[in-house]
């Protein structure tokens, strides 16, 4: 009998593999600010250097492009021996890249950080966001997005103790400061991680989500159509969110927003501080309950109204976020709909592709974001070209409306022609019919 590459009899072990979610999750949150927190660095360095804005953001790019692009490699790799090494690898780079930003005196060396930034970032989170998928596929929507919250919410506790050491203490020292906190704890927590085996695994009645029959190895995932509809939504999404994530605290200078004080909940704070701490904890919040909708209504249904959703905050920010509390509240609401793509198109490569080659099939999916990367300092040229940011937000907004249409009348009837539910009679021609590949032996099978 066949069966699909997540089916065991044998009992799950709830606490193990809650535990390994738990520690993937406190590796995210420790590489969070490699990408959430280079908003605040970007006005002390051009103040420091006086380098332009867009000659500071090609760090970022470039950040953003290795953090990407390696994670297929990575991912490969992790697939093969597991991911203990492969993320205290990444802890090690942690520190390395912002020392390497403390003591950057030239754009060379800051872009040089910025590369190494990117290693550190791909091979944590590629590793423990395909680990996640490998331990819960029957929750893959909730858990791949629980330990991507991590990455979009772990920034939201430093962000006022890095500022604050930032005005205290310098720009340099905060780099150094906290490249040792996050290093150490990564090296620490990676020591206990690892994929689970046969046993660990769930049974196959407890999954609801539509799903291949088999597991496929990325050259096979790259030939099917499923794949490159996911990688077009998932590159259109990310653009908006990502020239929102760097440009945020320069777009707040420039509306004057940045150093008035607003009072929240009783907390007296400055206002791009609060727009910050929000939009990571939406970030956070949102990947893993939009994740756990999907497991209950469908990907491509979450996707598509999630995108749409999406496509309205940005116009709100872009247009109407001019005070201090509607700047905070749109930006939050951005974010609220922008991260779930990280858990939205994680969950769906696994119930496609399987879970042996998850964390190297989602590496090639997630370069999607790297190429999004491009139009971060495209953002700063068609600002100055137009004389505001009204032009990106409407972009990003056009994007995410794209992305939505693509979700509910492309992919929705593909998932629906090539995947079913586990347990249910379905051939490897249905599921890929422009593959004739046969069929493997699964897990439990």
């Amino acid at each position: 009998m066949s069966a699909t590459s997540t089916t065991t009899s044998a009992p799950i072990h709830n606490s193990t593999r809650w535990v390994q979610l738990g520690l993937g999750i406190i590796c995210m949150a420790s590489v969070a600010n490699l990408q959430y927190g280079w908003t605040l660095f970007v006005l002390p360095i051009q103040h420091q250097w006086g380098w332009s804005k867009a000659e500071i953001q090609i760090a970022f790019s470039i950040f953003i492009l290795l953090e990407t692009w390696l994670v297929p490699f990575e991912g490969l790799i992790v697939d093969r021996i597991g991911p203990r090494w492969m993320v205290l690898a990444g802890g090690v780079a942690t520190f390395l890249a912002w020392f390497v930003d403390s003591r950057a005196t030239t754009l060379g060396m800051l872009y040089l950080g910025g590369a190494i930034a990117g290693f550190a970032g791909g091979a944590v989170y590629g590793t423990c966001v395909g680990n996640a998928l490998k331990w819960f596929p029957d929750k893959r929507g909730l858990c791949g997005g629980l330990t991507a919250a991590g990455f979009g919410a772990g920034a939201a506790i430093t962000i006022a103790p890095i500022r604050s050491m930032i005005e205290t203490s310098g720009y340099q020292h905060t780099f150094l400061v906290f490249a040792i906190i996050y290093g150490v704890i990564i090296v620490v927590v990676a020591n206990f991680l690892r994929a689970p085996a046969a046993e660990d695994l769930p049974a196959v009645s407890t999954i609801k989500v539509a799903q291949g029959t088999r597991d496929v190895p990325p050259q096979e995932a790259v030939r099917s159509p499923i794949f490159w509809i996911m990688y077009l939504m998932f590159f259109l999404v990310a653009a908006g969110g990502l020239m929102s994530a760097a440009q945020l605290a320069p777009i707040a200078k420039e509306r004057g927003i940045a150093d008035a004080t607003v009072i929240i909940f009783g907390f007296s704070m400055p206002a791009i501080v609060a727009a910050l701490t929000a939009h990571n904890v939406t970030n956070g919040v949102g990947r893993p309950l939009n994740g756990w909708i999907s497991d209950h209504i469908g990907r491509a249904n979450m996707m598509g109204i999630a995108f749409a959703i999406e496509a309205v905050c940005l116009a709100a920010f872009g247009f109407f976020g001019t005070t201090p509390m509607s700047f905070i509240v749109t930006d939050a609401l951005v974010f609220l709909f922008w991260g779930d793509i990280f858990s939205l198109f994680a969950a769906t490569v696994g119930d496609a592709f399987g879970r042996q080659y998850v964390t190297v099939n989602y590496g090639i999916m997630y370069t999607a974001k790297g190429v999004a990367s491009l139009l971060v300092p495209l953002g700063n040229v068609l600002t100055q070209w137009t004389g505001s940011w009204h032009a990106v937000y409407a972009v990003g907004c056009g994007m995410n409306v794209a992305a939505a249409l693509l979700g509910f009348f492309v992919l929705k009837p593909v998932i629906a022609a090539r995947l079913t539910l586990p347990g249910q009679s379905t051939s490897a021609e249905n599921a890929y019919p422009d593959e004739a590949v046969p069929r493997r032996r699964a897990v439990g099978s």
